[in-house]
Formats: structure tokens, C-alpha cells, sequence
């Protein structure tokens, strides 16, 4: 066990859902006959799934602090849905300031949970439920039970649109091939400078083999990839958002000292505040970062549905909850990662996906997915007792 941890990295759990997300995939592949990694339905998986990855790596950090939740961003992502569609529909604000004022408004709405939690003490789950019923409220109370549509393209480019092509090829993307070629090269130096500082600190390391399998296997994925995107319109522009965000926190949780200090509050708080952590400092500024990604989420979901609708927002505080779970988050806090939690989000979405594809009512897609949920979690048990076990 000890070596297969090593060779996986250090991080076991985390790799046996890569392992699950694979072995999804393929069966989905072959009972499809080949639709799910059709080019086109890769671009509808990463497009149908972004603002649930958002929603999953902001809930990572909530989660992280001792097992705190947020209930209220399926309605914090329908409410500005809602006011961006105001501002833009019907006061006909130009779509850049829109976007910039819903933003800040889900910054204030993350600030006001964030103070009830951090500073008064009122539970993060009581705090949030009461903001699910009244971002939903003030959502029906906006658009009146009407719908919202339709949105300048300007506003659906950011969940619909594709950046375009560097050159004119017929039939392949170029950028799409080249975005691979520069991302695998990026990925192979990261990991080489990795090995090296591990080495030069005296930190145990995988085989050379083991080392250079990784690499291929991950450079074989990400230019397959980015082979499907080159087939069809080439990159989505909401992906370039997931990714940046996938980079940028998981650098601030890995290397910055804030993400220290909710790791540290996550594994205990009272140790964490005699070190000089300020935890209520820290839980502050994790709800105001999850309210801001709640409303990226609402404005990237109401551009790819083209509508403002009274009911934008349902169950997706539930299934950002699921993928952090999934993902390898522990209900404890303090432990977990973006990776992980943008892995266990993709499953969500595979799943969903092949089983539309098949024809599986959603009564059915409910209970799978309440079912990998219950052994997700229920494997983080039994691997915390038997590390403890040892």
C-alpha cells in the first residue's frame, strides 16, 4: 500500500477516483458505441459542467474548514442570473459593466454570509440555508415567474462561444493542436522542476519508470484532448475559465500562505488560532470567494441557457457538494484538493451525460449518483480507519 501510494503520488484517495472517473468513461464509451468521446459531446460535457466545477472549487474551501458548507449558491447563482438579465434586458446596460456589477453584488451577498458566520457564530449551515430561501425569493421576486430571454452574444460567449481559430484550416483547429503541444510541455517541466526540489530536499520519489509512465499517460490524455476540441469548433471559451481557475487556487492552496491557514483551521482551529492563525479572518474571506464564484457560476449558466428563469440555481449547491465528496474532501475538513474536487465534478458530469445519452430517466440519474456519492464518502471512512488502524 505504502508503494502504490507513492507511485500515485502521495495522494491515494484522490487517484482512486481518477481510476473511477477512467473506468466511467470507458464503459460509457463502449455502451454508447463511441458517442460519449465524440468530439461534439466532449465540448457539450465541458460546457454543460463548467459552472458545477466552479461551484465545486469554491465549495472545496468551505468544505475544508472544518466540514462547513454553503446551501444558498444554486440560489446566489440564480439571483444574479436574475439581475445581470435586469441590467442587461431591461435597463440596457452595456454587457462588460453588467457582468462587473453582478460579480461585486456576489462578493457582497459571499461578505454577508461570510459576517454571520466568522464574526457572530451563527452556524455556516443554518447561515446559508437561510440564504438559499432568500436569494431564491428575491429571484421569483425580480423576474416576476417570467423568464428572461434572449441575451446579446456578447454575454453567451463566455458559456457558449469558442476562441477562434489562428488559422483556416478545414476540418482541424490549430490552436486547439497547439494548446496541447504547449500544455504537455508545460506539464512535463512542472513535474521534472517537482522531482528535482523533492530530491534536493532528500523527499522520497517514484521510480524513474513509474516517473516517466505518469508523464506519458498525462500528455497522452491532455493531447487526445485537445485532438477531440481540434475536430469539432475548437476551445470553448468557459473552459479556458475552469482552467485558469483550477490553476489559480490550486497555486493559492498549495503554495500561498492563506491556503496554509485554511488547511490549518480545516485540521484544527483552536491549534490553528494559538499559532496566530486568524480563523475568523480566514472563514470570512472563504465565504466572500464562494459568493464571487457563485455568481461567475449564475452569469456562465444563464449564458449557456440564454434565459433568466424563476427556477435557475436548483441542485447545485447538492451536486457541488457531491463532487468535493467524490473528489476526495473529507467531511471533517482539512483535507482535499481542487484537483480533486474538479475529478469528482467530472464524474458528476460523465455520468449524467452517458446516462442521458441512454435514455435513463432522471428518477434513476438521481439515485446512481445519490449511490457513488454514499461510497464515496463511505471509502474516506474506511481509509481514515485503517490509517489510523496502522
Amino acid at each position: 500500500m505504502k508503494k502504490l501510494n507513492l507511485l500515485l503520488g502521495g495522494n491515494l484517495r484522490q487517484y482512486v477516483m481518477i481510476i473511477a472517473l477512467v473506468v466511467v468513461i470507458i464503459f460509457f464509451q463502449i455502451i454508447t458505441g463511441g458517442i460519449l468521446l465524440s468530439p461534439l459531446n466532449i465540448t457539450n460535457i465541458i460546457q454543460q459542467n463548467a459552472y458545477i466545477l466552479i461551484l465545486a472549487t469554491g465549495m472545496l474551501l468551505c468544505i475544508l474548514t472544518c466540514g462547513n458548507i454553503d446551501l444558498s449558491v444554486g440560489s446566489v447563482a440564480g439571483f444574479i442570473g436574475a439581475v445581470s438579465a435586469v441590467f442587461i434586458l431591461k435597463i440596457n446596460m452595456p454587457v462588460f459593466p453588467a457582468i462587473l456589477i453582478s460579480l461585486l453584488i456576489g462578493v457582497l451577498i459571499g461578505a454577508w454570509h461570510g459576517f454571520w458566520i466568522a464574526y457572530v457564530g451563527v452556524p455556516a449551515f443554518i447561515t446559508t440555508l437561510a440564504g438559499m430561501l432568500i436569494f431564491r425569493g428575491l429571484t421569483m421576486v425580480i423576474l416576476q415567474g417570467m423568464s428572461l430571454a434572449p441575451f446579446p452574444k456578447s454575454y453567451t460567449f463566455i458559456s457558449a462561444g469558442f476562441i477562434p481559430d489562428i488559422a483556416n484550416i478545414e476540418g482541424i483547429n490549430l490552436l486547439a493542436i497547439i494548446t496541447g503541444i504547449v500544455a504537455s510541455a508545460l506539464y512535463i517541466l512542472s513535474q521534472v522542476n517537482d522531482r528535482k526540489n523533492k530530491k534536493k530536499y532528500n523527499f522520497e520519489v517514484s521510480s524513474t519508470g513509474a516517473f516517466l509512465a505518469k508523464i506519458a499517460a498525462i500528455v497522452a490524455v491532455i493531447n487526445a484532448f485537445t485532438y477531440s476540441l481540434a475536430r469539432y469548433k475548437g476551445i470553448p471559451a468557459v473552459l479556458i475559465i475552469v482552467v485558469s481557475l483550477v490553476l489559480i487556487y490550486s497555486f493559492i492552496t498549495n503554495k500561498t500562505i492563506p491556503g496554509r491557514h485554511i488547511y490549518a483551521y480545516g485540521g484544527n482551529p483552536k491549534a490553528a488560532k494559538l499559532s496566530g492563525v486568524k480563523t475568523k479572518k480566514v472563514l470570512f474571506w472563504v465565504y466572500v470567494n464562494m459568493g464571487f464564484l457563485a455568481a461567475l457560476a449564475g452569469i456562465i449558466f444563464t449564458g449557456r441557457l440564454n434565459s433568466a428563469t424563476p427556477k435557475a440555481g436548483n441542485g447545485f449547491e447538492l451536486d457541488a457538494i457531491a463532487s468535493c465528496f467524490i473528489g476526495g474532501a473529507s467531511t471533517t475538513g482539512g483535507i482535499g484538493t481542487v484537483v480533486g474536487a474538479i475529478v469528482g465534478g467530472l464524474l458528476m458530469g460523465v455520468l449524467n451525460n452517458g446516462m442521458s445519452i441512454l435514455g435513463v430517466s432522471i428518477d434513476w440519474q438521481q439515485a446512481i449518483k445519490g449511490v457513488v456519492l454514499l461510497a464515496a464518502v463511505s471509502f474516506d471512512v474506511y481509509s481514515k480507519s485503517r490509517s489510523r488502524s496502522v
